[in-house]
């Protein structure tokens, strides 16, 4: 019996539907006489949580991170048990499985995660579903695939998996606890995509906040030719005076000046330079997921995840292909289909697609078609289903107009115009213009628009008005030819402000994630790779920010804005976790895993140590927002106004790690008269020769010279004047072994602090071991033999 295990129900029905009939429903799978055909619901298994792996872990402490995972678990979903077991038992009776999980690397692991955890040994094959139409089922179940070809794609899957759990699960908990350590509230969640992702967003709304902007002057020509009159734009030499750092023109008296000058024509213009050639422009590609989203926000406003569900239900319906497609080029086997498809749009009810499928040549053959850029699935495009638009939502109606227009432009010649560019020399000064002839519109014929979009942005604008520069009409010139000045004039402009991010051109900058990098050589290397996250995951990751409340929507245009916990979790970590440099090498590597190339014990090892290190890094890291004063004593907290019996009062927020207390001084703590020398405690001898010190219950207190301790410590102080004792060695309140073979020092680090050493004492009860930390930490533990329990 062969067994299909399909990734959705929808797409096991439709597997059904295109098996030999009659169909026989039952409950969690169907029957027919090509065998039975079952479903998952997406990842019906969970990776385990840290309590999972030992219940010690439900209570986050810094002491235990990172946790690293000796033997991954997996956990069946509680929703999912049902099903679970349904897939178990028909895996059970199968002679062959059908692996119909979505054709991209997460719908790989979904389907072999379940086959992995019942250790299934019978033969496994694979189908790969770009369409649900009934030709594309029937066409992909005869040719059937084994599913150890994908074994790299499902490695890459594990890995990505993997390591998204080391870094959000350790570094959540770490800079969770350095927030609260800081007084602050909340979860604050760290991820390997999101993060950088969110930093993003920081950061620009930090330029837009610390802009300032420059007002400047451009001044442009008209020039005189035999042939007909043309402007050009006054180029400023390197040694003119009042330019700024960018070659702007910021004096507008030299503007006036120069302007009075040209007016003078003591001489003619001499066309210095012409160049002329030829441009062609190949027809833009189909859509994967990311350009698809990136082209609805702009056009109509969505956001990413409405694309990428409205995709969804396009595909569902069988009128597009798989939608989670990160490629843009389409296989040479289905250039065949196009008669059909181009059919079916010059007969549909939408003027504009009828008419440009009207006029397709299908002898044209793009650049898209290209067998070598395909890998387990290909750019989204129409299927040969015929589709009724009056049937369609207004969102789908639009995402479909999108897929289908990009797909008519396949069979368009190329755009092909003539760019020309000119220099003038007038008056020892430099002119500059250029222009373009159309020569032949092309596939652009269907891109051109009466009246430019209304959601344009700014970059939009920007290029706009820059195409329009190029689109000059220029008289028939050549180099030598002279020219007479007419007029001239100046124009004052202001540089202007970034732009915010809205959800589709946050989504283009993770795809384009290599304008963001840091370091040179990793943005050579990852201008051509895939940015972070996945077509699939990318619109989730945005939506996720929003809902946890580090970003918010704002306006019409749905500005993502930054809130106050963007702000503090940004500046709490370090680099490697805001700059997109390293998770940019890591999806490389990833891409680089799906091929066969690296191993994923390598991959996940690299993991383990950056975790490491960033968590040891957030146990010195101190959330302190403006106005607000970090702690003296710890270097964690921060000093928490607090009310007392006898007014007012400041206490650290690491309390009762931290008991540094002080006084309020107009509102202020008054930090200065309240300071402790922690390097001169540390150092301290403890047979006490030197030193003056009082016992008060556990603490000791240690009075210096021209030091004054905190107030906490002056209660304390207080509380034992009427113990008027010469303090001798058997009263410290941490003797120090006196055994030779036991130093003060020793070589167990804390893992609490993991700054102190850990020291053998005796107690009232018997030896136990302490931070040398103390106070600023109180660990202790066990003693066992001479060894602390750790």
């Amino acid at each position: 019996m062969r067994l299909y295990i399909a990734e959705k129900p929808s797409m096991g029905a439709e597997i059904a539907k295109c098996l030999t009939g009659p169909v026989q429903r039952k409950d969690g799978y169907l029957i027919t006489k090509d065998g039975i055909v079952t479903w998952a619901f997406g990842h019906i298994l969970r990776q385990a949580e840290p309590e999972e792996y030992n219940a010690k872990y439900k209570n986050w402490k810094a002491e235990d991170l990172p946790i690293i995972p000796k033997r991954w678990k997996m956990i069946i979903d509680e929703s999912c048990k049902k099903q679970f077991g349904i897939i178990k038992n028909l895996i059970d009776k199968a002679d062959e499985i059908v692996h119909a999980g979505d054709p991209d690397r997460e719908g790989q692991l979904l389907i072999d995660e379940v086959l992995d955890y019942l250790n299934c040994q019978k033969p496994v094959k694979r189908i790969l579903l770009n369409a649900l139409d009934e030709e594309s089922i029937k066409k992909a179940n005869k040719d059937l695939r084994d599913n150890r070809d994908f074994l790299n794609l499902k490695k890459s899957a594990l890995a990505r998996a993997r390591a998204d759990w080391l870094i959000g699960m350790n570094l959540s908990r770490a800079y969770t606890l350095a927030a609260r350590r800081a007084g602050k509230k909340g979860v604050f969640a760290v991820g390997r995509v999101k993060t950088p992702t969110l930093a993003l967003v920081v950061r620009r709304e930090r330029e837009l906040k610390d802009f300032k902007p420059v007002d400047y002057f451009t001044i442009k020509a008209i020039f005189a030719h035999q042939n007909g009159e043309f402007s050009a734009t006054w180029k400023p030499k390197d040694t003119q005076a009042g330019l700024d750092f960018e070659n702007r023109l910021i004096d507008e008296n030299i503007a006036k000046a120069l302007i009075g000058k040209f007016a003078q024509r003591t001489e003619a213009g001499k066309i210095i330079a012409y160049q002329k050639s030829q441009k062609k422009e190949a027809q833009r590609l189909p859509f994967s997921l990311s350009s698809l989203q990136v082209l609805a926000g702009k056009k109509y406003g969505y956001d990413p995840q409405l694309v990428l569900d409205t995709a969804q239900k396009l595909y569902e319906k069988k009128l597009t292909t798989y939608p989670r497609s990160d490629c843009e080029y389409l296989p040479q086997s289905q250039f065949g289909d196009a008669k059909i498809i181009l059919q079916n749009l010059y007969n549909i009810n939408e003027k504009q697609l009828a008419n440009w499928a009207k006029k397709c040549d299908l002898k044209t053959k793009s650049r898209a078609w290209n067998d070598k850029k395909i890998t387990a699935h290909h750019a989204i495009i129409p299927t040969k289903v015929k589709v009724n638009l009056m049937s369609l939502t207004t969102e789908e109606r639009n995402i479909y107009f999108l897929i289908a227009q990009a797909y008519i432009a396949q069979f368009y010649p190329v755009h092909i115009y003539d760019q020309t560019k000119i220099s003038i020399e007038y008056m020892q000064e430099l002119f500059v213009t250029s222009g373009r002839v159309v020569k032949q519109m092309g596939w652009k014929e269907l891109y051109v628009q009466n009246n430019k979009e209304k959601s344009l942005n700014e970059d939009d604008k920007k290029e706009d008005n820059e195409e329009k520069e190029e689109q000059n009409s220029l008289p028939l010139m050549k180099k030598g030819d002279e020219v007479e000045y007419v007029k001239g004039e100046y124009d004052k402009k202001s540089t202007k402000p970034p732009t915010r991010f809205t959800s589709s051109t946050l989504l283009a900058g993770m795809k384009d994630i290599h304008k963001y990098v840091k370091d040179v050589e990793v943005k050579k290397k990852l201008k051509d790779i895939y940015g972070i996250g996945t077509e699939a995951t990318r619109a989730t990751i945005i939506e996720d920010l929003v809902k946890r409340n580090f970003l918010q929507l704002e306006g019409k245009k749905k500005y993502l804005v930054p809130t106050q916990s963007a702000y503090i979790l940004i500046d709490a970590l370090p680099d490697e976790m805001t700059y997109p440099d390293s998770t940019a090498v890591w999806e490389d590597y990833l891409h680089s895993l799906s091929e066969g190339q690296g191993t994923i014990e390598e991959f996940l090892a690299k993991q383990a140590e950056f975790t490491q290190n960033l968590c040891i890094k957030a146990t010195k890291t101190v959330l302190v927002q403006e106005h607000e004063y970090k702690c003296p004593r710890c270097n964690q907290g921060i000093l928490v106004k607090r009310k007392g019996k006898n007014g007012e009062f400041w206490g650290c927020s690491n309390f009762p790690n931290c008991r540094m207390t002080c006084n309020d001084v107009d509102g202020k703590p008054d930090i200065e008269k309240t300071k402790f020398n922690f390097n001169n405690y540390r150092q301290m001898s403890y047979n006490n020769s030197d030193k003056n010190y009082i016992k008060s219950g556990q603490n000791e207190i240690f009075q210096q010279d021209n030091q004054l301790i905190s107030a906490w410590d002056l209660i304390a102080r207080e509380n034992t004047k009427k113990m008027n004792f010469a303090p001798k060695e058997k009263f410290s309140a941490m003797p120090i072994e006196k055994n030779k073979n036991t130093k003060a020092t020793s070589k167990y680090l804390c893992t609490r602090c993991k700054e102190g050493n850990l020291r053998r004492i005796r107690g009232k009860n018997g030896w136990f071991w302490a931070c040398s930390n103390y106070p600023h930490c109180t660990a202790t533990y066990d003693d066992n033999n001479g060894i602390p329990v750790i």
